[in-house]
């Protein structure tokens, strides 16, 4: 009795966060669906969580990449590790997008959008020079302090490890500086994750009662074919890569780790917001700090396989609209290219921008007027397992580049340690 009383503690203990996160987002969906638009009264309280998580991503990137970087023994090859982390990247966005491809390839859409005109976004327009400049860097330090300078952080955090690196003996007290300043934001987002069932649960209840009802209706076959191949993408292609990065071993810690970041990705739409979850579970998976401290944050921004594949997606559509042929070899290698410009330039903040569907419309020489409301539309109904794949995928791939980096008895060694 007193074994079983044991167990069952223990179980709680371990997994009492988790249950306590599905329980929101759960109450959160029948809410959604009992009350319907209604239900976006609540939706302030998922605000305030996503407004706590963001104001605390930026130090917490800061001091992830910085300490990382001027914790690392010059002698490890940093040089490998970074060409490793692009070549998983890449691998795995153009994996994900041949899939997509060849779903639709299988499942062809066929079917009446109704082209409608809403009111767009303002986009701000620019020549290819000025806005890899934007991207790449902020005009002034304080505009590093947002995360809609989320690469250009990164970079200058980058900057500031190696900088620390190079300053020897006289950049200790610095080094510090960078490590207490990195646990103190590990603790603070463990503090703010504590709200996360309220938060979730009041963001699932919104997502349902607002978007629910849409996806019944013209956009129901890409939606649903979205949704099942990436829940194919997600489950073989996920357990797949973490089998080959660790054997039975890492598929095993990799499912048993990955729950709170996928409810918290699912939850937020926010690749960016779901860092912490992602730091957090690559520490459990026993994936070494310089590695996951590079990829994790570096992953949120460049590295979206779920993007690749509504890219496609969106581009499907499109093609449907107008009775386009999108079989054409030339069309999907195109659209190939445009899906690694997507994962790349895309940002990680809920419905960020639309630059993949204005660079795709642009290429194929859709009518912006007539075609860009309806990839609007797809591209916020799939949001949700989109920021899923995203984020979710960074955890999967600090496995891939662990294996790479360390060989393959690096779960072996670590578990032994």
């Amino acid at each position: 009795m007193n074994l079983k009383n044991t167990q069952s503690g223990s179980f709680l203990k371990n997994y009492k966060s988790i249950l306590l996160l599905l329980g929101g987002i759960l109450a959160g969906s029948i809410l959604g669906l009992v009350f319907g638009k209604e239900v976006e009264v609540i939706k302030p309280l998922g605000d305030i969580f996503l407004n706590l998580l963001f104001t605390a991503i930026i130090p917490l990137i800061f001091f992830t990449i910085a300490s990382s970087i001027a914790s690392l023994e010059k002698s490890e090859k940093l040089g490998k590790l970074f060409v490793i982390v692009i070549g998983v990247f890449l691998s795995t966005v153009l994996i994900s997008a041949i899939l997509m491809i060849i779903g639709v390839l299988l499942f062809p859409i066929h079917q009446d959008i109704i082209i409608s005109k809403i009111p767009l976004e303002s986009i701000q327009s620019g020549n290819a020079g000025s806005q890899i400049t934007q991207l790449l860097t902020a005009g002034d330090f304080y505009e590093l302090l947002s995360r809609k300078s989320m690469l250009a952080l990164i970079i200058f955090s980058f900057l500031i490890g190696f900088a620390s690196l190079r300053s020897g003996e006289k950049g200790t007290s610095f080094r510090d500086f960078l490590n207490s300043g990195n646990e103190v934001m590990k603790q603070l987002l463990h503090l703010i994750m504590k709200t996360a069932p309220i938060g979730l649960g009041a963001y699932f209840a919104y997502q349902v009662g607002i978007f629910g009802p849409q996806l019944f209706g013209a956009y129901a076959k890409p939606l649903g074919l979205y949704y099942a191949v990436c829940a194919f993408y997600f489950v073989v292609f996920f357990s797949l890569y973490a089998f080959i990065a660790g054997g039975k071993k890492g598929l095993k810690i990799f499912w048993e780790n990955n729950i709170t970041p996928s409810l918290t990705a699912l939850g937020t739409c926010s690749s960016i917001a779901t860092i912490p979850a992602n730091l957090e579970a690559t520490e459990k998976m026993l994936i070494p700090a310089h590695i996951r401290n590079i990829a994790i944050p570096l992953g949120a921004p460049l590295h979206k396989d779920g993007s690749s594949m509504s890219s496609v997606i969106k581009i499907a559509v499109i093609f449907a609209m107008f009775g386009k042929d999108f079989t054409d070899p030339h069309t999907l290698l195109l659209a190939l290219g445009i899906t690694v410009i997507v994962s790349v330039v895309e940002g990680g903040i809920p419905n960020g921008g639309y630059i993949g569907e204005i660079l795709a419309i642009t290429i194929y020489g859709f009518p912006m007027e007539q075609a860009l409301p309806a990839a609007m539309i797809v591209g916020t109904l799939v949001d949700p397992m989109a920021t899923l794949l995203n984020a979710n995928g960074d955890v999967v791939s600090s496995m891939l580049i662990t294996r790479i980096a360390d060989g393959k008895r690096w779960l072996s060694v670590k578990r032994s340690s």
